[in-house]
Formats: C-alpha cells, sequence, structure tokens
C-alpha cells in the first residue's frame, strides 16, 4: 500500500522531470542529498536565515516543506510550514527558480505571493518567504577552471 504523499511524490517527480534537466532530489533526510545530484557546472544557491539557523543548500528539484524533502528537518517543528510547500529548479539557460506547491500559507518572492505551480525566476539577493520564514537568495557563479 502506498500513502498518499508518496503518490504526489511520485506524480510530481515524473511531471516535474519531463520539463528539467537535473535528476530530481526528493527524500526525507538533510543525508539522504547526494552528492551525484550536484551538478558543477550550475551555480550554487543557498536560502539562508542566519538568525533561525537555516542554511538550505539549493538542490535541483528539491521539496521545501515540513513533511518532504531533504530541508525537511529545518521546518518540522513549523505548523504554519505545508508538507509540501515549495520546490527548487534550476534550468540551464534561465537559472534558479522556486514555485509553490499550493502551501496553505504561502511562498512569496519579495514580499509578493506566488501563484501555485507557476516558477519564478531567483536572483542573487532575493528574498523569499516560505510561510512565515524569510530567507535570503545567495547564488554564486560557476567558476570554470
Amino acid at each position: 500500500m502506498i500513502s498518499a504523499e508518496e503518490l504526489e511524490l511520485r506524480n510530481q517527480q515524473t511531471t516535474m522531470s519531463e520539463h528539467f534537466s537535473m535528476p530530481l532530489a526528493v527524500s526525507t533526510s538533510k543525508a539522504d542529498i547526494s552528492t551525484s545530484l550536484i551538478d558543477m557546472t550550475i551555480p550554487t544557491m543557498s536560502l539562508v536565515n542566519r538568525q533561525l539557523n537555516i542554511d538550505i543548500h539549493a538542490v535541483n528539484g528539491a521539496v521545501i516543506g515540513r513533511r518532504l524533502g531533504p530541508y525537511c528537518a529545518m521546518f518540522a517543528q513549523n505548523k504554519f510550514v505545508s508538507g509540501a510547500h515549495a520546490q527548487l529548479f534550476y534550468k540551464k539557460g534561465e537559472g534558479w527558480s522556486i514555485m509553490d506547491k499550493h502551501s496553505s500559507n504561502g511562498t512569496m518572492l519579495n514580499r509578493r505571493k506566488l501563484v501555485p505551480d507557476v516558477a519564478m525566476s531567483l536572483n542573487n539577493g532575493d528574498l523569499v518567504t516560505i510561510a512565515n520564514v524569510n530567507l535570503q537568495v545567495i547564488i554564486n557563479k560557476v567558476i570554470k577552471h
């Protein structure tokens, strides 16, 4: 038997993998993030809130949520963050983006509420709000050797 969350996760992986070139990293703990999913040719991105000691290192396709994704331990005790709140993506030629996943308390980019299932581009210095948690976007350019 499969849970509703697992079914939703499988559906997301099927539909999203058709649109994005990188493998999807969807797991239940930070320790599950595989270094094989990190492409050294794309800029690294972090979502940071130093006061709350949150430093999310973005992985293409990763879910941000209280129950799903590699960052769930950071939000497990925050009742305002949905189980699968938002998702991060990287697409070559377009850069990093974020998409609200029909969260209960919304996702905002620079204080503007996101429309669910619509990817919005992220830039260095942007402010992402996941429910009641503000996170600064830090994007580091790729260093070519």
